[in-house]
């Protein structure tokens, strides 16, 4: 499945949505790495209220790595899911100090053997911190823009990436997804997609469907 008008709504996406910066907040490549783990069925916005305590007590991975659970637990419980990202965040402060010395990897082949890391937040990490483009970032937006505006019909996050990766420019990968983030916060909700606003709606083949 190719939209065949995927260049125009490319091009559309860069004139509505020019910055295309990580809107988490971080400090350092650890602690954006700490911020994608919570931002797992979760908003940035809550994210960012909850980050600046745990950095503040944990702020890197050696101090993280220390940390009990119990006490993670209780400052990022908030963000949901918070036994799993607290279990996640210790082992991947463990596996960095283990495998890499600290040091954030440069591969997404490195970044996945981290504990709570798949290929969606390495793909951020790596884009963000090191401008390298090894594939494009599929949350529940990217899901639900691409297959609404017929880039793919798949719903398995891998194989959207694979289709988005032949027909997406590979200069844009880093930032086609934080557009298509930002549009379907924006205009192209999940339950109610704004249509008569979309300036993409001209190309999109859901466009007043849904």
């Amino acid at each position: 499945m190719n939209n065949p008008n995927t260049s125009k709504i490319i091009k559309e996406l860069k004139r509505l949505y020019p910055d295309t910066r990580c809107f988490l907040h971080y400090k350092t490549p650890f602690q954006l790495l700490c911020a994608v783990i919570l931002s797992a069925q979760c908003t940035d916005e809550r994210v960012n209220m909850v980050a600046p305590e745990l950095f503040k007590v944990f702020p890197t991975p050696e101090k993280m790595a220390r940390a009990k659970q119990k006490d993670v637990e209780k400052i990022v419980k908030s963000t949901g899911f918070y036994h799993n990202k607290a279990k996640n965040l210790l082992g991947a402060a463990q596996a960095l100090l283990g495998l890499y010395k600290g040091k954030m990897p440069k591969t997404i082949g490195e970044m996945v053997k981290i504990p709570g890391v798949g290929r969606k937040t390495a793909n951020v990490v790596l884009g963000e911190v090191y401008g390298v483009s090894e594939g494009i970032v599929v949350d529940t937006h990217v899901t639900r823009l691409s297959n609404r505006l017929g880039f793919t019909r798949r719903q398995d996050a891998v194989k959207i990436e694979q289709d988005l990766m032949k027909i997406v420019p590979k200069e844009e990968w880093i930032h086609f997804s934080h557009r298509l983030i930002q549009h379907g916060r924006k205009v192209c909700g999940a339950r109610k997609p704004s249509c008569g606003f979309c300036t993409l709606s001209q190309w999109c083949p859901s466009a007043f469907k849904t």
